[in-house]
């Protein structure tokens, strides 16, 4: 009775040893290490991403908020120019440097005066929707990145998971032993990879949802600016034509 408990528990001890994820790894087809290779790197270049548009949209939005707060102080627009013009650093700072930039080329050339204010108007407007977008799309890039891995790791994942089912029922047929002990290291290998392309997946999903909304609000926010900053120009166009 001792001896079989003895064996019994060494060979739950050499399983469990067996199962481990090292293990798992290191005795892993070619291809799944392949496929556990690509999800660990999509995971960890996923995380450099979410990381770094973290501190970006973070501190776009803070700087918008300070940027508001100086701008709509009551102070002179030209003062204001003057100050950032040449060094703005965050996509508020350069539409408003983009448009009075334009504001003083018209203005420089007469037409603020000789009743073309319309068209200045438009130029300006469309240099605003132009910096909108080249902004925009700053602060997008790599978002696909995170769409790309939310989208295909499981599917990764499930590649590595079959073919570590397909070494299972081959091992079986090798050995012509249905116990566990055959099966059991194929099919957790398997369970693995597809546990390596969630894991690598649903931080992806989460932070593009999350990074998609953001920016969707930070680019109302935006379109918001120019729209009340053409207002004034526009404002601005009139009393002149007055």
């Amino acid at each position: 009775m001792d001896q079989t408990v003895n064996a019994a528990q060494l060979a739950g001890s050499v399983s469990a040893d067996h199962l481990s994820i090292i293990a798992l790894i290191l005795r892993a087809d070619i291809i799944v290490k392949i496929v556990m290779l690509i999800l660990v790197a999509s995971s960890i270049w996923c995380w450099a991403i979410i990381i770094d548009k973290s501190r970006r949209l973070r501190a776009v939005a803070r700087q918008a908020t300070q940027f508001e707060e100086t701008f709509w102080s009551g102070g002179s627009l030209d003062d204001l120019y003057d100050r950032i013009g040449a060094k703005a650093d965050h996509p508020m700072a350069v539409l408003f440097a983009s448009a009075m930039r334009e504001w003083r080329r018209s203005d420089a050339k007469g037409l603020t005066r000789a009743g073309l204010s319309a068209s200045v108007r438009d130029r300006v407007g469309q240099v605003m929707r132009l910096n909108i977008s080249r902004e925009m799309d700053g602060l997008e890039r790599y978002l696909g990145v995170l769409a790309t891995v939310g989208s295909t790791a499981p599917f990764i994942g499930l590649l590595g998971t079959v073919w570590g089912i397909m070494n299972s029922f081959q091992a079986i047929a090798a050995s012509k032993n249905t116990s566990l002990a055959v099966v059991a290291p194929g099919i957790a290998e398997a369970l693995f990879a597809t546990a390596l392309g969630l894991v690598a997946a649903i931080p992806a999903v989460v932070a593009y949802n999350k990074f998609s909304t953001d920016l969707g609000r930070f680019g109302n926010r935006l379109e918001g600016f120019s729209s009340e900053f053409t207002a004034i120009l526009s404002r601005q166009l009139d009393e002149r034509g007055h």
